[in-house]
């Protein structure tokens, strides 16, 4: 049997192919299956593999990554195209692809006509609420509509991010219990949040690789420059309050609560806090306001100028 996977949906897509993988005898399930890349794919290599006889099953398992994507047009993308006619009948082939396919080849247009198709996309809009209300009563549990919305508005439509607060939340509020926004709000961490914890860790540490590619996870978070060396700015000054009551020897509940902030975040401060020596900080809150108004004059783009402070902070 032929099967396509394809479609952003990583998550998904791995469910499937596990699906898949369940259905061959656990005890030779390794000995049944292989996996190949399709970015160095021999035509022999893909023969080899399908034409092994399956040991002590019924059928063999032959997943190829990224094949069509990277097959070339033409003589190689025809004989490929001619061998799917003479896989054996007890090979389940699957092809998975990362992104879209070209519908218009000749590979797409037979493995429609020939196999399975599926397609993977991101749920958006009300797909993805019924995906997380459907996820949630697997795990026996209810998951009220508000709760969904937040964590929606938290994580995004990344499904194996949601998927994993969604075990935590079911294991949280316990079997039949329902995930409410209150439970959301203690368990489920701001992504974006996530990526500033990380990014100030690499600085803390002056690992400039590291640093730069967290500041550009903010970017990517969809955030522009200017708001995220605004969010920076706020977690140096969050570093130096966490520094100085520290310093006075405070248990971080009681700084959590002098400084209006979540334990865990006073928590991830502290050890953030340790990498900074006296005057650092304040020095560096300050080249943020230089940079600041440089922006604000049009003397240094918002871009430039965050990668400026990284590198000159892990100097």
């Amino acid at each position: 049997m032929l099967y396509l996977l394809f479609g952003p949906d990583e998550f998904s897509r791995s469910e499937a192919l596990a699906a898949m993988r369940a259905a061959l005898p656990p005890d030779v399930a390794e000995m049944n299956s292989v996996r190949l890349d399709g970015r160095r794919l021999k035509l022999e290599t893909l023969a080899i593999a399908c034409e092994a006889l399956p040991f002590l099953a019924d059928r063999r398992l032959v997943i190829v990554f990224d094949a069509l994507k990277h097959s070339r047009a033409g003589k190689e993308r025809e004989e490929l195209r001619a061998y799917l006619e003479r896989v054996p009948a007890w090979c389940d082939l699957v092809f998975v692809e990362n992104e879209d396919v070209d519908r218009r080849s000749s590979l797409f247009t037979y493995l429609k006509k020939a196999g399975e198709v599926r397609e993977f996309p991101l749920p958006e809009g009300p797909a993805l609420l019924r995906w997380l209300a459907e996820r949630a009563t697997a795990l026996q549990a209810r998951l009220a509509p508000d709760a969904a919305a937040r964590l929606v508005e938290l994580m995004g439509n990344d499904t194996r991010a949601l998927a994993t607060e969604l075990e935590k939340l079911a294991t949280y509020v316990g079997r039949g219990r329902t995930i409410d926004v209150a439970a959301v709000q203690v368990l489920v961490e701001d992504q974006q949040e996530q990526n500033l914890f990380a990014f100030i860790d690499a600085l803390s540490a002056r690992r400039l690789g590291p640093a730069l590619q967290g500041a550009r996870a903010l970017l990517e978070d969809g955030q522009a420059a200017t708001y995220v060396l605004f969010m920076l700015a706020r977690q140096i000054r969050i570093l130096l309050g966490v520094q100085t009551l520290a310093a006075r020897r405070l248990r971080p509940d009681a700084i959590a609560a002098e400084l209006n902030l979540k334990p865990f975040v006073v928590r991830k401060a502290i050890e953030q806090a340790r990498g900074f020596g006296p005057g650092e900080l304040e020095h560096l809150h300050d080249r943020l306001l230089e940079l600041d108004v440089a922006i604000k004059t049009g003397r240094i783009q918002a871009e430039v100028a965050l990668e400026l402070f990284v590198a000159e902070a892990c100097r």
